[in-house]
């Protein structure tokens, strides 16, 4: 008999998905100041990604329960943390705002939806989680339709393609990684995010300023930053890092995964671009491999039940 999800299970799966409507909405913002404000890529990226960090960090500061958790942060936790913010942000992200500038968003959202597939693969010998045979079906069904989606021409380029398969693999990566960190520390979700994003933001505004120099920003485009760093960074990696304590990476991916429908959904409604028939076969094929990994229940976990709990404290 399956066991029914609990209320706090069933709350992280509604967070993700929240998170992942914020970050679809992400890929629109970040085109129009890549297109309509001329933003550089990489530029834009540490905009976003330091004005999150400095937001974080002061919410941090103004806390006295998590100024006391930050002061707890050890050797290990640091290098843990700092490992995080490398892959997680300066690389997953700063790739894909290259990827994006240099190609259809579409393109690498598809390269990304191969996310879940690498995730399984990796999770077994990197987490002992090994993932049930509904999960590994779901996933390949999401990848399925995501290229079925896509099936026409997909626009792609050198430089994007490069960029966008760095971002996969890094996005693979920081799956499992941030599931291994989040599930291991007792540090509040908005210490974990403001520690590891503050480090990728500093590597992502020293390449920044190294590649394309010092910017040059309209009111506008200080909007969409300012927006984009409040609420679809803070507020979304916030509650990501939360949910991943109690979903498993192959569940949390699947799950950011159903970005490509939301992304698509989005792009007909504010860049006309309307779906045909194979691409809606695709969204239905992907919500079909969500649904699937998500109704397995979680992959099975070698994780003591006491550790278990131990890292699902807020």
């Amino acid at each position: 008999m399956s066991r029914r999800p609990t209320p706090s299970r069933l709350a992280a799966v509604g967070a993700a998905l929240l998170v992942t409507f914020l970050w679809s909405s992400s890929w629109i913002l970040i085109r129009w100041g890549l297109d309509d404000e001329a933003l550089a890529p990489i530029t834009f990226a540490a905009l976003r990604y330091g004005l999150a960090a400095v937001v974080l960090g002061g919410w941090v500061a103004s806390r006295p329960g998590l100024r006391a958790a930050a002061r707890t942060i050890g050797a290990r936790d640091a290098l843990r943390l700092g490992l995080l913010g490398l892959v997680f942000y300066a690389v997953t992200q700063g790739a894909q705002f290259v990827a994006i500038d240099n190609q259809p968003a579409a393109t690498t959202s598809v390269v990304l939806s191969w996310t879940p597939l690498l995730v399984a693969g990796l999770a077994g010998r990197s987490l002992s989680e090994s993932p049930m045979g509904r999960q590994v079906a779901g996933s390949g069904l999401v990848a399925g339709g995501a290229w079925l989606y896509f099936s026409g021409d997909l626009g792609a380029t050198a430089a994007g393609m490069a960029a966008a398969l760095v971002a996969l693999g890094a996005n693979a990566g920081s799956a499992l990684l941030g599931r291994a960190v989040n599930r291991s520390t007792t540090l509040p979700s908005p210490v974990v995010t403001a520690a590891s994003m503050g480090v990728g933001a500093v590597i992502l505004v020293a390449a920044g300023l190294g590649a394309e120099g010092i910017p040059t920003v309209s009111l506008r485009a200080w909007a969409l930053i300012a927006w984009l760093a409040g609420v679809n960074t803070a507020l979304a990696f916030t509650l990501w890092n939360w949910s991943l304590r109690r979903l498993s990476a192959l569940e949390s991916a699947a799950i950011n995964n159903t970005m490509l429908l939301q992304i698509a959904a989005l792009a007909w409604v504010f860049l006309g671009e309307r779906p045909g028939t194979l691409e809606i076969a695709g969204m239905l094929a992907v919500s079909a491999g969500v649904f699937l990994a998500q109704a397995a229940g979680g992959a099975r976990s070698a994780v003591p039940r006491a550790a278990t709990r131990r890292s699902g404290r807020r």
